[in-house]
């Protein structure tokens, strides 16, 4: 079939015109294929967004039931958590839960990164590093974008911009290095047409060399690295040492012992105990979104080393009391992050059964594998070619990736951007919506599935009915917005 369009924009232009047709579409194969309006906003693809939060385990239900009628000190459930916490890392590692894993960030950057803003004369700047990468928006918005051609780069990548948005995160007297992953294409796609990071060929040695020349050029003003923890090659992080970690994360933890500075990890998606370890990762801090693959209300859990965990657990108000005490639930600088108390009982539960049953869990994510690749041969063949599967420890989470389908200079499947997810403009993800399905993450030409939307039964297993079912209306939104891009007949 010959190519319809000159350029990229071009598609996406026609794309853009067509979208209350591709939406109406959506619609009626929704109903074709069976998600009835009792459905709707009940099923999806994931529990990872914030805009739909996973289900509760019913142990972790329960539990916070029971404590929701008996007094219980939140020291008491604080200590539970870090003791939970040390029993699987060890004793050098420590613990302290808040509200939400960007609470953590936030936390993690203003405590070890931002540079002191007491004492006489004028306080300096202090620079980290982080990479141009997927969900950068997250651990890398925390300073100021150097060099300057990165300074827009975030600039609607949220639901409110300016002061309000992404920008108005950066803490006092701190810039942000950005370092592209080596490897990594930015070509831009979308109708809110954007670079989007194409991850999927990252080198990670020559990525780890990349920080140690920006390291070593900055190395006066270095106050800390970032990246994710994540561990799929979409991601960018698909090469490993011989332990299953990451060359990235590895090489950046070494490079942060050389210089004695602070390595935070972004692990949002991930579930303690049974993905990336901490101590293999070399990480100071990671920082978890407990409701996301865990089973758990909303919260974040902090890990890290005890060195900066005595900082961070200070700035919350929970290292002890000033009196001297080996621990308290009192005010502190970041008291407005606390979780309460039906979070700690929740998310102390969930962190029990992920450290004494993660059968269960890591079962339902095969399962969801082995699903996506029969509902995946259902696409059309002329959509199938270029297409990269990896399920995830880490993230109990199966990764999609299909930027591989624009090679040689040919179209391949739309791909949409994070802008075009908050602009709305996302036609993969808002179509999943017009079906009736809670939409996955589908941007940059990466999808990731997981479990926990209402395809688990109480206890996290996975149940086959309308897990295939939303797999289904995943692949025929894919399908509908690639034959309005011209690449069926």
């Amino acid at each position: 079939m010959a190519q319809k369009w000159k350029f990229r924009y071009q598609m996406y232009k026609h794309l853009q015109v067509n979208m209350q047709s591709i939406f109406a579409e959506a619609r009626q194969r929704g109903e074709e294929i069976g998600i009835t309006p009792e459905m709707h906003g009940k099923l999806g693809l994931t529990g990872a967004i914030s805009a739909c939060h996973g289900s509760l385990r019913r142990e972790v239900a329960q539990a916070m039931d029971e404590a929701a009628f008996t007094p219980v000190s939140s020291a008491t459930l604080d200590e539970g958590i870090r003791e939970v916490v040390k029993e699987v890392y060890g004793d050098g590692y420590d613990a302290a839960l808040v509200s939400t894993c960007e609470a953590g960030l936030m936390i993690s950057f203003d405590v070890l990164c931002m540079p002191p803003q007491m004492g006489r004369g004028d306080p300096y700047r202090g620079r980290y590093i982080a990479f141009y990468e997927r969900f950068m928006h997250h651990p890398g918005a925390y300073g100021r974008p150097f060099p300057p051609k990165y300074k827009e780069y975030l600039a609607e990548q949220g639901e409110t911009s300016g002061e309000y948005g992404i920008q108005g995160k950066r803490a006092a007297n701190l810039d942000t290095l950005v370092v592209r992953m080596a490897g990594a294409d930015y070509t831009a796609h979308g109708i809110k047409y954007h670079p989007a990071p194409n991850l999927l060929h990252v080198d990670g040695k020559a990525t780890v060399q990349r920080v140690a020349e920006t390291a070593a050029l900055h190395s006066d003003s270095l106050v800390g690295l970032t990246s994710l923890a994540y561990d799929t090659p979409g991601y960018g992080y698909g090469d490993k040492m011989s332990d299953g970690t990451p060359v990235i994360q590895h090489g950046l933890a070494h490079l942060a012992e050389k210089y004695d500075i602070p390595y935070i990890v972004d692990n949002a998606w991930g579930a303690p105990f049974i993905g990336a370890d901490i101590r293999k990762l070399g990480a100071d801090v990671m920082i978890y979104s407990m409701d996301k693959v865990t089973g758990s209300p909303t919260c974040g859990l902090m890990i890290g080393k005890e060195e900066a965990m005595v900082q961070i657990r200070r700035a919350v108000g929970i290292h002890g009391a000033r009196y001297g005490s080996l621990s308290s639930h009192g005010k502190a600088a970041y008291v407005g992050m606390d979780p309460g108390k039906e979070a700690l009982i929740g998310a102390l539960t969930a962190l029990r059964i992920l450290k004494d049953r993660p059968v269960i869990a890591q079962e339902s994510c095969n399962q969801l594998y082995e699903l996506v690749l029969d509902e995946f041969a259902q696409l059309p063949e002329a959509l199938r070619e270029g297409w990269t599967f990896c399920k995830s420890p880490n993230s109990l989470a199966v990764e999609m990736t299909y930027n591989d389908t624009w090679q040689d200079g040919r179209f391949g499947i739309p791909i949409f951007t994070v802008e075009d997810m908050y602009a709305g403009t996302n036609l993969i993800q808002f179509g999943l919506s017009q079906m009736g399905l809670m939409p996955t993450i589908t941007f940059d030409g990466n999808i990731w599935v997981s479990n926990g939307l209402g395809n688990v039964d109480e206890d996290g297993r996975l149940l086959e009915v309308p897990t295939r079912l939303a797999l289904r209306g995943l692949f025929k939104m894919i399908e509908i917005v690639s034959r309005y891009a011209g690449l069926l007949d």
